[in-house]
């Protein structure tokens, strides 16, 4: 590794690596790429790799090593170092990821996997190699986990959709894709495009290095690796299959829009709708993953008297009055029940804990304001959604103030809310409606 290069000189080349294959991918569709390990060894490639996975943070995993621990005690550049010299060497093999439980809201357990920093690191390598040359298949319905794409624009390609005369949604959960994906069928779609054997080898090692949990080993015969950064990659290559499929064939029946596992297809009619749904049942059942039947529904938009949930947002068709006292009904997207709930969950959890009684009122809502920042952010692009956010608003107010008298031992913990809440905006406390 050479140390002395300009900060940005291994982002930028791997940018410049980047727009090639893309280009090249791009300018022909049947090109198979057969010279790509020794790209993913490059030394600006996994160095930019690390320096993105160093950003992201999070825990070590199997081995215990962390990255505060790289940083501070073991050198950056060696630890890099020394994974490029186990790529070159073909002594490079992951390890299982380390697998944590952590609680959902429904009260069930969502399995975690936590794979080693050093994996992590080849991983993201891996991907910024592949990632470009699949970019150039990927389809215009498709939003999840993609560069300069986002949840905000599947939300506006519905609602382009639903106001070309849109009144059927076929909302479509899938039964737990990312863990049931087939590794042999999904081998298979990478092979499309991808021909360099050592490339293909650390795919399989991948999806088969499995995970340990309470000091046991598991093997994994499906799914795509669980935390892993090359994880939404290969999910995205996996239903691209049916992204191609309803561009090629099925377009005309309704408007597909996609965000990782979460889809939706806007139909004009109750016909296309049903034909939809026969459409999506046999591309599944080819691809071997099986349609949510509780979580899946038909849905119809006419009128204000349904709506869908669809990436953290409750979609709805609202009365609006127009010039001449004319009524139209209007898509509106708001916070979904279950948004509304997380976010009080959240602001509970800030709140609530005992062993913060001694802070400030300044700490609080330091603590506090990124969070509300964040989902401003978010559920704050149609302006219908302030009528909800002041829910949040007035919550966040109700949980400062038991803070407040708690901490001030005061007998009425509901008492001088409006006292609170000047000293809740004189200490910056930022609002989400507005």
């Amino acid at each position: 590794m050479n140390a002395v290069k300009p900060a940005n000189y291994a982002k930028a080349k791997a940018r410049q690596l980047q727009n090639a294959l893309y280009l090249a991918a791009k300018g022909n569709p049947r090109r198979r790429f057969h010279a790509l390990y020794d790209k993913v060894h490059r030394g600006d490639i996994l160095w930019e790799a690390w320096k993105r996975v160093k950003a992201n943070g999070g825990s070590g995993g199997v081995d215990g090593v962390t990255i505060e621990y790289i940083v501070k005690e073991y050198g950056e550049e060696r630890f890099v170092s020394e994974i490029q010299d186990a790529l070159r060497n073909g002594k490079y093999h992951p390890q299982p990821a380390r697998r944590k439980e952590i609680p959902k809201q429904d009260g069930k357990m969502r399995p975690l996997g936590i794979p080693v920093i050093r994996d992590r690191v080849v991983q993201m390598a891996t991907k910024m190699v592949l990632e470009p040359i699949f970019e150039a298949d990927f389809k215009d319905c498709s939003y999840g986990f993609r560069p300069k794409r986002s949840a905000h624009d599947a939300i506006r390609h519905i609602r382009r959709a639903v106001k070309k005369g849109v009144y059927w949604v076929v909302d479509i959960d899938i039964t737990g894709y990312f863990d049931n994906i087939p590794h042999g069928k999904l081998m298979q779609l990478a092979e499309q495009r991808i021909s360099d054997r050592r490339v293909l080898k650390l795919i399989r090692k991948w999806l088969k290095a499995g995970f340990v949990k309470d000091d046991q080993f598991h093997e994994t015969e499906m799914g795509s690796p669980q935390g892993g950064v090359i994880r939404p990659l290969l999910a995205n290559i996996y239903l691209n299959y049916l992204d191609t499929i309803w561009e090629k064939k099925f377009a005309e029946i309704g408007t597909l829009v996609r965000y990782a596992d979460d889809l939706v297809v806007l139909c004009k009619s109750k016909e296309q709708a049903l034909r939809a749904i026969d459409v999506l049942k046999a591309v599944f059942a080819k691809l071997e993953l099986e349609m949510n039947k509780k979580k899946s529904k038909l849905v119809n938009l006419w009128g204000d008297g349904q709506g869908f949930d669809f990436l953290g947002m409750h979609h709805r068709k609202i009365p609006k009055r127009m010039k001449g006292n004319k009524e139209v009904f209007v898509l509106r997207s708001y916070p979904s029940k279950k948004a509304m709930k997380n976010m009080r969950q959240k602001v509970k959890e800030v709140t609530e804990p005992r062993h913060r009684l001694h802070w400030t009122m300044n700490r609080m809502v330091d603590e506090l304001n990124p969070m509300i920042q964040g989902w401003k952010n978010y559920y704050g692009l149609d302006s219908f959604a302030d009528k909800f956010l002041n829910k949040i608003d007035w919550y966040i107010r109700k949980r400062l103030t038991l803070f407040w008298n708690k901490k001030h031992n005061r007998r009425n913990k509901h008492s001088k809310s409006g006292q609170t809440a000047i000293l809740a905006e004189l200490a910056g406390l930022k609002k989400l409606a507005g």
